[in-house]
């Protein structure tokens, strides 16, 4: 998806609420202190290159090294290039200053939930984008749902908005915007006919 297609995905969505959750969601990835800390996995079946991709590109693009992604991968085959030979056990060395980003529209596996909740108590952030898992949402710290039925947003729409959203600059939102964002939250986005 090309920055017309999501300025455009960002149109249709404006008056949702989708649109400050995925953004919300982006701006907290950019709280990883350093270059490779931003872990980024998904399930066995599904691995989040995408996502990776995405972030990768802004990371560039935006001049925040930050946002520099980690592919952690379920069973990297030994002879892979060095990045793409990080398995699970890096999750376990996560910490203070690290983010580890789930991206999973299905259910998390137990073994990935366990994984995450050792990173949440050795200190990393944990976020999550995924299509509706009640243990993962609550292990993270913030999370967007992203139904698999009846949502005005599909799974990869928000992985473009949140992408996006990560490499943006922008301004700090002043106390009205960040009331009005608290109060989405507690009541969740709006949905339009």
């Amino acid at each position: 998806m090309d920055a017309a297609s999501v300025n455009l995905l960002r149109e249709v969505l404006a008056s949702t609420g989708w649109l400050e959750r995925t953004r919300d969601l982006g701006l907290a990835l950019r709280t990883t202190r350093s270059p490779g800390g931003l872990l980024v996995v998904g399930t066995p079946d599904d691995e989040p290159w995408h996502m990776t991709a995405h972030l990768a590109d802004e990371a560039r693009l935006s001049g925040l090294a930050q946002l520099s992604p980690t592919l952690v991968r379920w069973q990297p085959p030994p002879d892979a290039p060095t990045h793409l030979r990080v398995g699970l056990d890096r999750i376990r060395g996560a910490g203070r200053g690290e983010t580890l980003f789930v991206v999973a529209e299905s259910r998390a596996p137990v073994p990935l939930l366990e994984r995450v909740d050792d990173a949440r108590r050795t200190g990393a952030t944990i976020l999550a984008l995924d299509g509706g898992d009640p243990e993962l949402e609550s292990l993270a710290h913030d999370a967007v749902v992203i139904p698999q039925e009846g949502a005005a947003l599909s799974f990869d729409g928000a992985q473009h908005l949140v992408s996006a959203a990560a490499g943006e600059i922008t301004r700090r939102p002043g106390l009205r915007e960040r009331l009005a964002r608290l109060a989405d939250r507690v009541t969740g986005p709006r949905v339009s006919d």
